[in-house]
């Protein structure tokens, strides 16, 4: 893959990640509070990976925002389904 590509695609998913944390905070009309914690926990790490991504010119960074998502969405998913969580 080309640099600039590699470049390029890490941005995009430093972007993308970051479009994904109004989802995270908006968790707590469902979550609970300790939940909400771990979620921005996990949300803090991805950015980290997703920095160092940008900052390796890693086009791995594109995956980011997409890992964050699936958490999200497994998460909340299973907090329904197993825990009662609901709106």
């Amino acid at each position: 893959m080309s640099p600039v590509v590699a470049r390029v695609a890490s941005w995009i998913g430093l972007a993308g990640h970051l479009c994904t944390l109004p989802f995270y905070l908006a968790s707590g009309l469902v979550a609970p509070l300790w939940a909400i914690v771990v979620l921005l926990a996990v949300w803090l790490v991805l950015l980290g990976a997703c920095l160092w991504a940008v900052r390796a010119r890693s086009a791995w960074g594109l995956a980011v925002p997409f890992i964050a998502v699936g958490i999200w969405f497994v998460v909340l998913s299973a907090g329904e389904a197993l825990l009662g969580w609901t709106a």
